[in-house]
């Protein structure tokens, strides 16, 4: 028995493949179970015009069988089997896929298969993890059997045995434990279970083994139980995948079910979204929007991604590439015959596919939240409490790329309405004549319900769009305008066009006063104006162009040291008895009027919600002036 060598190369890509193609050494079961469902395929496919074969697809299936004592784990199949030739050709030969050259071969019709395989290494990786390899295989339509042997790269012989059946059975001698490594973990049941239920549970041919069970003994008495274990052999894959039946024969439970088991999620998902696509790239799945925000979502260590199969085999855990940051939340699973995947399968190839998909993806995820906010609002209400600052992130992001896609999507707390409204339902709201889009930043929405800026707006009928959020804000700068409106805060900037004039009159009449207030205050303000847009209280605090308040407010929680201000512009209304004392004194007692000014800067600040220069000085001023 003459051992053969690999080629020269081929012994270089297997030790490359051993030690650098494969990140995670379980991999190997994914990669053997995967070649043992090409090879029923096969068979099945050649029965579909050769009766002889007699085996139906329900006939057809892969066993797992372990030898703990001798270090065995042998995966068998009842497939089409290969000859000396075809051991030659598939496994003499790295890199040579016999699956590849198959559905080469049937061409068109392939798409009728589950044939996986396009490489031809996949089943070297089992060398990850075995130190001898034996393969006993006979073909179909042939009486002879033989067995191919290898330690690795130092080559492998073919000779003939016995087999009765048809099919192929991989014995792996599992490689001794180390300090760094314990290969022995894969000949444990559990392990095996849990790899076929992560990698190969949507393989369509059923996937064996002997388990050990427990069972309460008969003759036990019930005060007392006794217990006895037992074996059974059990199928450990599911099979048919979810996403593959038709929505209509799924009961919505069966969904909940699905979610919760894959996804380890306690709450069912709120929606539910199926997708069969067929066309350039075909590919179904099953999306789901949950029902409740993970506890990590807004943190680091949250990852985005969908599971992505490849004709049910698990591909990758998380494909971030299927989802756009702004649809992150969404958590589902995807499956395409017609992927570029890469030597590994481990990764994916950044292709065409993939990016249609994606696309479509997208689209169909924004008209499924569309048709959640049209056909029920209560339930797009609880979804936005669980990721409307998710959307608002997206409008926010890569420069407002996607502004257009989710503009519609976004909800804001309305003043007239007490309740969140879409900026649709504004804009269908707003008077004959009026121009902007008005809203209100701050804190909470009763710390913006009672801001002195609101008041006349309030009282003429104008609804307020209130932000409470760091997001907000920038969704307006980077909208700037929806449907032709544009935003504008009522904080930071004139309200209306008649407001300018009425405040220039009043300055003019109260010149003296105000020049005396901005002297007193110096740089602390940039400027001191009469205001137009105040009704019951004395003052107000506005910032001049560009940045808010509430912008400055989230740059110094982020940076605390950071030197980022609003600029300052103090409102006083002329008309109040308060300004009438300020300006008496003006006259009568300088002195006390600075005292004045002072008091009613830091009451804007506060209003407004910004620290105070002075915290102390301020009280002391107050107890001063009351005596």
């Amino acid at each position: 028995m003459a051992k053969k060598q690999f080629k020269a190369e081929s012994k270089r890509l297997l030790d490359l493949m051993i030690h650098s193609i494969y990140t995670h050494k379980e991999i190997f079961l994914r990669e053997i179970v995967s070649n043992a469902s090409d090879a029923c395929d096969k068979l099945c496919y050649q029965a579909l015009t050769d009766d002889s074969v007699g085996l139906g697809r329900k006939d057809f299936k892969i066993e797992l069988k372990v030898d703990r004592e001798n270090r065995l784990l042998t995966v068998s199949d009842n497939g089409i089997g290969m000859n000396r030739e075809d051991l030659e050709n598939n496994l003499g030969v790295i890199a040579s896929s016999g699956s590849y050259k198959f559905k080469q071969e049937v061409g068109d019709d392939a798409k009728d298969t589950d044939v996986i395989g396009q490489f031809g290494v996949g089943f070297y990786s089992a060398f990850m993890v075995a130190d001898h390899i034996s393969v006993v295989t006979r073909k179909y339509g042939s009486d002879q059997a033989f067995m191919w042997q290898s330690d690795g790269a130092d080559g492998y012989t073919i000779t003939e045995c016995e087999k009765e059946t048809v099919g192929t059975d991989i014995i792996m001698h599992i490689a001794p434990d180390t300090d760094d490594e314990k290969y022995g973990e894969f000949l444990e049941s559990w392990r095996l279970q849990e790899l076929v239920r992560k990698y190969s549970d949507y393989i369509r041919f059923p996937i064996r083994m002997e388990v050990s069970k427990t069972k309460k003994k008969e003759d036990s008495p019930e005060d007392k139980p006794e217990y006895e274990t037992y074996t059974e052999v059990e199928t450990l894959n599911s099979m048919v995948p979810i996403w593959q039946r038709r929505k209509s024969s799924v009961k919505p439970e069966e969904y909940n079910k699905f979610y919760r088991d894959k996804f380890h999620d306690y709450a069912d998902p709120q929606r539910v979204i199926a997708v069969s696509a067929e066309g350039a790239v075909t590919y179904k799945a099953l999306l789901f929007i949950p029902g409740a925000t993970p506890f990590d979502y807004y943190t680091k260590d949250y990852e985005k991604g969908l599971q992505l199969y490849s004709n049910g085999v698990l591909i990758m855990e998380k494909c971030a590439d299927l989802l756009p940051e702004h649809f992150r939340f969404i958590r589902g699973v995807v499956d395409s015959p017609d992927l570029s995947l890469n030597i590994s399968r481990e990764l994916l190839q950044h292709d065409r596919q993939l990016k249609v998909i994606a696309a479509n993806l997208e689209k169909k995820i924004k008209s499924e939240l569309v048709k959640l906010l049209t056909e029920d609002r209560a339930g797009y209400e609880t979804f936005w409490k669980n990721f409307g600052r998710q959307l608002k992130y997206g409008v926010v992001g890569e420069y407002g790329a996607h502004k257009d896609l989710l503009s519609e999507l976004l909800l804001f707390y309305s003043s007239t309405e007490k309740k969140p409204v879409t900026l649709d339902e504004y804009v269908s709201r707003m008077k004959e004549d009026q121009k902007f889009i008005y809203f209100a930043a701050g804190e909470t929405l009763d710390k913006i319900d009672r801001l002195p800026q609101t008041e006349l707006l309030k009282e003429n009928g104008t609804e307020i769009l209130y932000f409470t959020e760091e997001a907000d804000e920038f969704c307006a700068q980077v909208l700037h305008a929806y449907k032709e409106k544009e935003f504008r805060s009522v904080l930071d900037q004139e309200i209306e066009e008649g407001a300018a004039k009425r405040a220039e009159e009043a300055a003019d009449a109260h010149k003296a006063a105000l020049d005396f207030v901005k002297e007193a205050l110096g740089d602390a303000v940039k400027e001191v104006k009469a205001s137009a847009r105040l009704k019951s209280h004395p003052v107000c605090l506005t910032a001049g162009e560009g940045l808010s308040f509430e912008m400055e407010k989230y740059f110094q929680a982020v940076q605390p040291d950071s030197a980022i201000k609003a600029e300052r512009i103090l409102e006083l209304n002329v008309d109040h008895p308060a300004f009438e004392a300020l300006e008496n004194a003006v006259t009568a007692d300088p002195e006390k009027a600075k005292k004045y000014a002072s008091l009613l800067y830091d009451q804007a600040l506060l209003i407004a919600g910004l620290p105070l220069d002075d915290p102390s000085g301020y009280a002391d001023l107050v107890c001063e002036l009351m005596k």
